[in-house]
């Protein structure tokens, strides 16, 4: 207990001396089932939207999901940029949490606190996993040993990747479970907040350095794909509905998104009804837009009463 408290002293210490990124794997205090604030930002001239996921440290597709009608190549200055730094916590509240289709890793430091940070997943062929495992190594300037499997599809690669720059694992791994299967740093952190691995998480430079200094091995990682999240805050219910992966990729691609059918939401939400007045119309668009901003959806109805629509 008091390593781990000397490290989130170490962590908030470095946190505070980076002020240039306003992300930073945002260490939160848990008090209900949201975390943190839907933030806004003002386009500058000649800013791109990668630039302002990673100072607000989102991934790409979060911010296009929030901004569906920005355009992505040259987005106008004086465009208002909605910033999802907002977020219900995942059902599983211990250890690392990775939710696939949010492309976002949840790492609870204890009971009272949480970080987050967006990651990048495995791409069409190569998904990453489901399940539950563990860290069972962290290595710092890891050298790179690519696969057979990833050999065979760029038989160019060296034998071994030296650590350094141009390591696709970036300056830490933490090694999970399951073998060749790593959450990591990377040399490109444009690919950050999307599906782009083979199979790896990865995350932003500034983002596994702090979760490096703070996550221990044999800490427990549940991988789950929840496109999905109802949480209370008080007596306020929110839903929080997020891309699939497959219209993530769509969104990264200018392609039109699927159709996903959202019965297993308001199946989700009608027993709740029973303690609650839901608003439906307001379920029907947060299911239609599928920003990942946490909205309203009700309200806890009061003892002894029978619930309502809310108006």
């Amino acid at each position: 207990m008091v390593i781990r408290g000397l490290r989130l002293l170490i962590l908030l210490a470095f946190l505070t001396a980076c002020p240039s990124h306003q992300g930073w794997a945002a260490i939160y205090e848990i008090n209900g089932d949201l975390i943190g604030e839907t933030d806004y930002y003002v386009l500058k001239k000649n800013e791109t939207l990668a630039e302002i996921a990673r100072r607000y440290d989102v991934g790409l597709v979060e911010l296009l999901a929030a901004n569906p009608k920005v355009q992505r190549k040259k987005p106008q200055p004086g465009t208002v940029l909605t910033i999802t730094t907002q977020h219900i916590l995942p059902p599983s509240r211990q250890g690392l949490v990775l939710n696939l289709s949010e492309l976002r890793l949840f790492y609870y430091l204890n009971a009272t606190q949480v970080m987050t940070a967006p990651i990048s997943i495995g791409k069409e062929g190569w998904e990453t996993p489901l399940g539950i495992t563990q860290i069972v190594q962290k290595r710092e300037n890891p050298e790179w040993i690519p696969t057979d499997t990833i050999r065979r599809e760029s038989p160019h690669l060296p034998a071994v990747v030296a650590a350094g720059p141009d390591n696709p694992l970036g300056l830490y791994a933490l090694h999970l479970g399951w073998p060749s299967y790593a959450i990591h740093g990377t040399n490109r952190p444009y690919s950050v907040g999307k599906r782009a691995s083979h199979g790896c998480i990865r995350l932003y430079p500034e983002d596994i350095e702090a979760l490096f200094k703070v996550v221990d091995v044999g800490t427990t990682v549940t991988v789950i794909d929840a496109t999905y999240k109802l949480g209370w805050q008080g007596e306020h219910l929110f839903l929080e509905v997020v891309p699939t992966q497959h219209q993530a990729d769509a969104l990264i691609e200018h392609r039109q998104q699927s159709v996903v059918n959202a019965e297993e939401i308001y199946a989700a939400i009608k027993p709740i009804a029973r303690r609650a007045n839901i608003n439906w119309q307001a379920v029907d668009k947060v299911v239609l837009n599928r920003s990942g901003i946490p909205e309203l959806i009700g309200v806890r109805s009061p003892p002894h009463t029978k619930p309502y629509k809310v108006r």
